[in-house]
């Protein structure tokens, strides 16, 4: 009997393979716990062949960075739309409603490791977090403060003081670090229902943005309808 072959991955495959061994290691020893040796361990190749294919650990981070922004989807999505208050809305819940899946209702090991490698960057050199904080902004600033700039401009928004990209990082903050509470099982802070939670969170980052009562009334119906339905289910189940 002849022995199999090893199977030979093609060169985007095995850069796949090296960035998701890389991801891992990063988040759990952090940037300056791990080493290309490690990495390249983890992949089940040599030093050199990671080499040919990332020439450092930095250049091994900017690739996790670009999956993590440029690559996104749903980023590219935001940015096609015109900005206004609907867009603003959209964007607020649709970045709750991410964080929540990928942490507590469809658990995303990559998004998971993305976050844990987040939090180990701000307890050592903190320049992954630093580059994937100008990555996102530079993507989400130009809509977010046009939408909100429209909001206001159309009486859907009262203006506050201070930097406006400021209230997209407290909503992005705050985010992450209730989808980090879900990370270990048991949740080391439980907020009740997910659902009930989604919706409140996004009312209290748009309150907390200027939005006004009827503006988000108006463009952000389908939680509301969630919360009418779970309100109505509620009523009718205590009805003797």
């Amino acid at each position: 009997m002849r022995p199999t072959r090893p199977v030979r991955l093609t060169n985007e495959a095995r850069r796949e393979a090296i960035v998701a061994a890389a991801r891992a290691c990063f988040a759990r020893h952090g940037f300056a716990g791990t080493t290309t040796r490690s990495v390249a361990a983890a992949a089940g190749i040599s030093e050199a062949l990671l080499f040919k294919h990332f020439p450092s650990k930095s250049a091994l981070y900017a690739e996790i960075l670009r999956e993590a922004c440029e690559a996104d989807p749903e980023l590219q999505r935001l940015q096609a739309l015109e900005p206004s208050t609907a867009t603003l809305v959209r964007a607020v819940h649709d970045m709750v409603r991410h964080f929540l899946e990928a942490v507590v209702e469809r658990p995303d090991e990559e998004e998971i490791q993305r976050i844990k490698l987040l939090v180990s960057s701000h307890l050592e050199d903190g320049e992954f977090a630093r580059l994937l904080h100008a990555k996102v902004g530079a993507i989400i600033e130009p809509i977010f403060t046009a939408s909100l700039q429209r909001a206001i401009a159309d009486g859907d928004a009262s203006p506050l003081p201070g930097p406006r990209m400021n209230l997209f990082w407290f909503a992005h903050q705050l985010i992450q670090m209730i989808a980090l509470s879900y990370i270990p099982r048991p949740a080391t802070l439980a907020f009740g229902d997910i659902h009930g939670l989604e919706l409140q969170v996004s009312e209290f980052l748009l309150r907390g943005m200027g939005l006004k009562e009827h503006a988000i009334a108006t463009y952000f119906p389908e939680p509301l309808q969630v919360a009418e339905t779970a309100k109505s289910f509620v009523s009718e189940s205590a009805q003797p």
